[in-house]
């Protein structure tokens, strides 16, 4: 971790040290994941940054106990980023945890995703549009996309943190992503030579949210 981001080191250390403890103790994270934390949770969301444009507004749909959100907060203090989770319990940690760490530059929002698209009722600190909205294992891409493409800025991303069968998930979603207007989509694969596990991520550019036999353009 030194070496990849020598400037968040000893935040992300308190941050694991926050899982591995009151995270633990509170259901966010299970006892068998405190092992491999840095492994499978921080340094594999860490690297996320790498896709994001600098100054941008991020939200972390769904983001549990802050994975990726806080992470990227800390590596990135140039984006600001909103921890969007419906759950008290949760959004109770992800304030605790905003504190601890000092992410100025976080806000926890207690909403769900649909909640925050503009023209619907507005969560308190919701700011949608946002030039970036990721998310880490929420649900099948198809789904997600109907939640954060309609919360992303026109030529913005959406960023999805996938698993090993990202390509034949996002096959399955192409004629969803048209209809919601996507207008190119390409899987990555961050940290390969740096990570045990290299991070994979489907990102979607946001276009207009339209349907209809407008051409799309996809990158391989």
């Amino acid at each position: 971790m030194e070496k990849l981001y020598p400037g968040a080191a000893e935040r992300l250390a308190a941050f694991a040290d926050l899982l591995a403890t009151e995270g633990t103790l509170r259901g966010l994270i299970g006892p068998r994941e405190v092992p491999r934390l840095w492994d499978r949770h921080l340094l594999n969301c860490a690297v996320l940054e790498r896709l994001i444009p600098e100054e941008s507004s991020v939200a972390d749909i769904g983001t549990g106990a802050g994975l990726p959100g806080i992470v990227l907060a800390i590596v990135r203090p140039d984006l600001q980023v909103a921890l969007v989770e419906p759950l008290l319990r949760r959004t109770t940690f992800l304030d605790e945890a905003v504190e601890l760490l000092g992410c100025t530059n976080a806000e926890v929002v207690r909403a769900r995703a649909e909640d925050l698209i503009p023209g619907r009722r507005s969560a308190p600190g919701g700011k949608a549009p946002y030039d970036v909205v990721a998310s880490r294992a929420v649900a099948p891409l198809g789904k997600l996309a109907g939640w954060c493409l309609p919360l992303t800025v026109e030529g913005g991303l959406m960023l999805a943190m996938k698993g090993a069968t990202a390509e034949e998930e996002l096959a399955a979603s192409e004629e969803e992503l048209e209809a919601l207007g996507a207008e190119e989509w390409h899987v990555h694969q961050l940290g390969v030579d740096e990570l045990a596990q290299p991070t994979t991520v489907v990102s979607i550019v946001a276009g207009r949210a339209a349907r209809g036999s407008q051409h799309r353009r996809r990158e391989r």
